[in-house]
């Protein structure tokens, strides 16, 4: 969870930098102080993003994972089930892991916070080593540092240090800022003396040292990042021109301000230590540039005004909220390691959808008590953010109720279907619990209940309202109700996509229920309109595990094909029984070399939950894999899994 939370700081992190380059070099014609607010800014949306991040709301994008999919030909091998007796429930298989697999993400992660602890912990170090040498430092006579506090504007009281010979001016302090001159200063001119101090003056009339501490706190953070010492070494350089063009404006000539920076330059030194925590008046790599900006009579030395930074900061702000808001949603959930640790996670950043994932994870696992905990949890997410009477609390219910139909508990599905209903009322989410409720009057042979219920669900939602038409189809089939069966399937298909896989199942029920009829041509040509949906949906489908990425063989030439050893029967679903619906479901998959099936993907399919339940079943099953040369290799497989109702 640390690993995820790291990266997404890193990815949006990269982002902020981008874009700050990206305004630097748009503003180059504007003044080093405008630019200087640009990177100043970036560095502060830096220390945000993973603040914000935990706070605000999440914003999800779905982020596409590469499906490894095999496809099937005419020399794959087909392995049919025979018959699926209704009755009969299949068993969870545990697949062993790998107990020798480095931690990337821990490992990362680990790496990550030791760079950052060693930066924050340098800057500590020079912070500490500054407050010695104010506590140590001799007051420095400035005789003419209360008219030049009032010429730059200072208001707040500056003291003026003492430090040892040789030493760089510089300024340090965030409340109570203090200018350290070397004991050599006495003996210069009072024209550098006062240039010197203009330029002190100058930083903390402009806040240098806060946006210094600010600044060398994000490059800690992103130490790895070469984009974020990019912006640090412009951050500083725009700094100290901004600076000098601030005491030009205050009336310095040019070429005696640049000679006698050039000759503290090259007479001082600056402790490596104290630039951590200190603002040095002079770096000499920095030195030539900066001679030539001061030279340079056509450069833009307008300071900003404060429309301009709160523009900047408005700016910062429309940027990051958005970028901290988003989440990456990866479409191939997996089950986390530490389940209560991505629950507290979760819950502290109020994400419902991180533990909806791994709930989904979770179920298809077979682990029921681990996805209903999790699930239980995003719920009580959904009430404190939303409140137990909003969408998306009854939304939560929903996914509870799913939960426990799965596991075959139709009671307790049943009641939670029945709570959001009594949330959602009339809104359109409130149309699948009217369904399911439905479904459930029709399974305890309540007849005009299940009626009632599938009218409120196309009440509730007339813009998808197919799928009520269709199970109040077949509730009119079964009361014998044939031209009312007749009628309503009809009105189903004109209000579904007709090329969707739900269009697809109400043309096989309409089938099933024409040739009841004695209407064979009419039902061989709706179901060969449904075959065609099934064909085309299953080139769309997705992979259900993900292939081993090795290389994959056919049957022949050597390759030896699969063979069950031994296998779990599919389950029926409640909805595909009382519907009686039957069909086949072809699954193309790769038998790996452990005799387990890698990665499969329904090439022709059934709906009513069929589907899932035949991709569940053959996960189970156990493999004579294929072999190669008397070697065991990955073959590719068809399966076609029948559902048949006795």
């Amino acid at each position: 969870m640390w690993y995820l939370l790291f990266l997404s700081a890193a990815l949006k992190g990269t982002a902020v930098l981008v874009a700050a380059w990206m305004a630097a070099i748009l503003l180059r014609g504007r003044s080093a102080a405008t630019r200087h607010l640009v990177w100043t800014a970036a560095f502060a949306a830096l220390l945000a993003l993973p603040l914000l991040s935990l706070s605000l709301p999440a914003l999800r994008m779905p982020v596409p994972v590469p499906n490894f999919i095999i496809q099937t030909t005419a020399l794959t091998p087909a392995i049919t089930t025979p018959a699926v007796n209704p009755g009969q429930a299949t068993t969870a298989r545990a697949v062993p892991a790998s107990s020798h697999r480095t931690d990337w993400g821990l490992t990362i992660s680990l790496l990550w916070t030791a760079g950052a602890a060693a930066g924050l912990a340098h800057m500590l170090l020079g912070w500490v080593a500054m407050w010695r040498l104010r506590r140590k430092a001799l007051p420095f006579h400035a005789g003419d540092l209360a008219a030049l506090t009032a010429e730059f504007g200072v208001r707040r009281p500056v003291v003026v240090l003492e430090t040892p010979s040789g030493a760089m001016p510089m300024t340090f302090g965030l409340f109570h800022p203090a200018v350290f001159l070397p004991a050599d200063a006495a003996q210069w001119s009072d024209e550098r003396r006062r240039l010197v101090l203009s330029h002190e003056l100058a930083h903390i009339r402009r806040g240098d040292s806060t946006a210094h501490l600010l600044a060398r706190t994000a490059l800690s953070l992103y130490w790895w990042n070469p984009l974020a010492w990019v912006a640090w070494r412009a951050f500083l350089k725009e700094r100290e021109r901004a600076t000098d063009d601030l005491v030009l404006n205050a009336g310095a000539r040019a070429s005696e301000y640049a000679g006698h920076l050039l000759e503290i330059a090259r007479t001082m030194q600056s402790a490596p230590a104290l630039g951590w925590a200190a603002v040095a008046m002079a770096r000499p790599s920095q030195l030539e540039g900066r001679l030539v900006a001061i030279l340079d009579s056509r450069v833009n030395r307008t300071a900003p005004r404060r429309a301009s930074a709160l523009i900047a900061s408005l700016a910062a702000i429309a940027l990051v909220v958005p970028f901290a808001a988003l989440r990456a949603q990866d479409r191939t959930e997996q089950l986390p390691a530490d389940v209560d640790a991505t629950i507290r996670a979760a819950a502290a950043q109020r994400n419902h959808q991180m533990l909806e994932g791994a709930a989904k994870a979770a179920e298809s696992l077979r682990q029921y008590d681990v996805a209903q905990k999790l699930l239980e949890s995003s719920l009580a997410i959904r009430a404190e953010v939303s409140g137990e009477q909003s969408t998306a609390y009854g939304v939560g219910l929903l996914k509870l109720g799913d939960l426990e139909r799965s596991r075959r508990n139709f009671t307790d599905a049943e009641a939670f279907y029945t709570k959001a209903v009594s949330v959602l009322g009339s809104r359109p989410e409130a149309g699948p619990a009217l369904i399911d409720l439905g479904t459930a009057a029709m399974r305890k042979k309540e007849t005009q209940q299940a009626i009632d219920y599938f009218q409120k669900a196309q009440i509730a939602d007339p813009q998808h309202a197919g799928p009520a038409l269709t199970w109040l189809a077949v509730v009119q089939d079964r009361q014998a109700n044939s031209q009312e069966a007749d009628s309503l399937f009809k009105q189903s298909l004109s209000l579904e996509d007709p090329n969707s896989a739900e269009a697809a199942t109400t043309m096989e029920l309409y089938g099933f229920f024409l040739q009841r009829q004695g209407r064979a041509e009419e039902a061989g040509a709706i179901r060969d309109q449904a075959a065609a949906i099934r064909k085309e949906q299953g080139a769309k489908a997705v992979t259900i595990r993900q292939a081993s990425g090795s290389n994959v063989f056919r049957v022949g030439n050597g390759v030896t094909a699969p063979a069950v050893i031994s296998k779990a029967e599919p389950e029926y679903t409640e909805e595909a029984r009382l519907a009686k619906y039957q069909g086949t479901v072809v699954v193309s998959t790769e038998i790996g070399p452990d005799g387990v099936a890698q990665s499969m993907k329904v090439i022709r399919g059934l709906g009513l939950g069929l589907d899932e339940q035949a991709v569940k079943a053959i996960s189970q099953w156990k493999f004579k894999p294929g072999t190669k040369d008397g070697q065991p290799v990955p073959v590719t497989a068809t399966i076609e899994v029948n559902f048949r109702l006795i």
